[in-house]
């Protein structure tokens, strides 16, 4: 297994990617793949996002992952019913034979990420195959179960990540070769990101692939709640199955490294000037007059040599820093590894929330988590709530802690790009 960033052949069962037909928006049957495409479910948070991509095509896909109904039974008929007409219609149809799929995307700024896109093997927990580092929510796990049970499909792929040889591997070999002929689709999005897929159907390409990933392992950076999900439907229905498989785009970052981006904390019933006097003689803080970007790098910095965070919502930053180490024993728990106790997250939750602020981290009317630091930001001047920006964790704390079966606090990371949903499907009746 890849136990340590290097391929390493054992009689464990590995990654198994296995390749389906495709559902795909006909281009002819839409005003423009951009506008039929979405960010994943869990990102299309806020009531304005999701009537943003509706009123951008009546085909939009949030309209099959998002379905809006009075009831959830109803959402899960409506989007079944919806599946079936458009692929009746045409506007979804099956690409002719089973095939891996290599997806691109790139930005303005240089970044570019390869990888493959799907069908593969449920593994049980217990054959650390699959590796997740984030906890579920029981209740979305049901709601997506109920979606998938519904529509009879996998509707967007899961984001997982392994360590393979980068640019000497056989697999790395077929992604840029496949990249070098015209692409199945092409389109731009509009938060700037081109993205391109292509078909491998070659069955000496699948092997080579399916050969080499068999000796890999990987983990779960964005779809925690998709592959319990996956994995709740499976245990449903007697082996073999086509729900023995889930969707997944699978990239090698020793190739293709993912950018790990922070998950901030809007703290919405807690004004900044009470959360900075209860920190007094427990954590260093400090008052930042500064650009958001300097007050990032100020917040880096400090990072480096401790658990840091920054407050904002006042109109200032706050730089908080140094915890009492004494007050770190007596909250957080013991029974962890040290790399989870050192976690910024981890004292975020156990120390400042549970203990200083005392706020029940569950409860989406006082915590939310947001991606984007500028928007944290400007929600909490304009609630009058306390923005808590986070400093990103490393891929490779992540994966050490995933390899000991050590799950992170709940929102530690936000690994990307994200896979935009819509530009392939998995239907289960094919």
């Amino acid at each position: 297994m890849d136990s340590a960033g290097h391929s390493e052949a054992t009689a464990r069962r590995g990654l198994e990617l296995t390749p389906f037909r495709g559902l795909r928006y006909d281009p002819d049957r839409v005003g423009s793949l951009a506008a039929v495409t979405s960010p994943p479910y869990d990102v299309v948070v806020r009531p304005d996002g999701l009537q943003h991509l509706q009123s951008n095509d009546p085909y939009n896909i949030v309209r099959l992952i998002l379905p809006q109904a009075a009831t959830p039974e109803a959402r899960n008929e409506q989007a079944a019913g919806t599946l079936r007409r458009w692929r009746a219609e045409g506007v979804l149809t099956t690409d002719p034979e089973p095939g891996l799929y290599v997806y691109e995307q790139r930005d303005g700024n240089g970044m570019l990420q390869r990888g493959l896109i799907g069908a593969l093997r449920v593994a049980d927990p217990a054959e650390q195959v699959v590796l997740p580092h984030e906890d579920v929510m029981p209740h979305v796990v049901a709601d997506r179960a109920d979606l998938m049970r519904a529509t009879s499909a996998n509707l967007e792929p899961l984001l997982l990540t392994y360590r393979g040889n980068g640019a000497a591997a056989a697999t790395t070999t077929v992604v840029e070769r496949a990249a070098e002929r015209p692409p199945l689709l092409s389109t731009t999005t509009e938060d700037g990101f081109s993205h391109r897929l292509w078909s491998v159907t070659d069955p000496a390409d699948v092997a080579r692939v399916q050969s080499e990933l068999a000796h890999h392992q990987a983990l779960i950076a964005d779809g925690h709640h998709r592959w319990a999900t996956y994995r709740t439907l499976r245990a449903e229905h007697p082996s073999p199955s086509p729900w023995d498989y889930g969707l997944v785009l699978l990239v090698d970052t020793a190739r293709y490294p993912l950018r790990v981006r922070a998950i901030h904390r809007l703290l919405h019933h807690l004004p900044v000037d009470e959360a900075v006097a209860a920190l007094k003689d427990v954590f260093r803080v400090r008052r930042l007059d500064c650009p958001l970007p300097t007050a990032l790098e100020t917040l880096a910095e400090a990072a480096g040599a401790g658990n840091a965070f920054l407050l904002a919502g006042d109109g200032a930053f706050h730089l908080v820093d140094r915890p009492d180490p004494e007050l770190l024993t007596r909250t957080v728990p013991t029974d962890r590894p040290e790399a989870w106790r050192g976690l910024d997250a981890t004292v975020l939750h156990a120390t400042l929330l549970a203990h200083v602020w005392r706020i029940p981290e569950d409860s989406a009317a006082h915590v939310s988590y947001i991606h984007d630091t500028a928007a944290t930001v400007a929600k909490a001047e304009r609630d009058g709530g306390t923005a808590v920006l986070m400093h990103p964790v490393r891929e490779e704390v992540v994966r050490d802690l995933a390899r000991e079966g050590v799950t992170m606090p709940r929102k530690s990371t936000s690994f990307g790009p994200k896979p935009a949903t819509g530009l392939v499907l998995r239907v289960l009746d094919l």
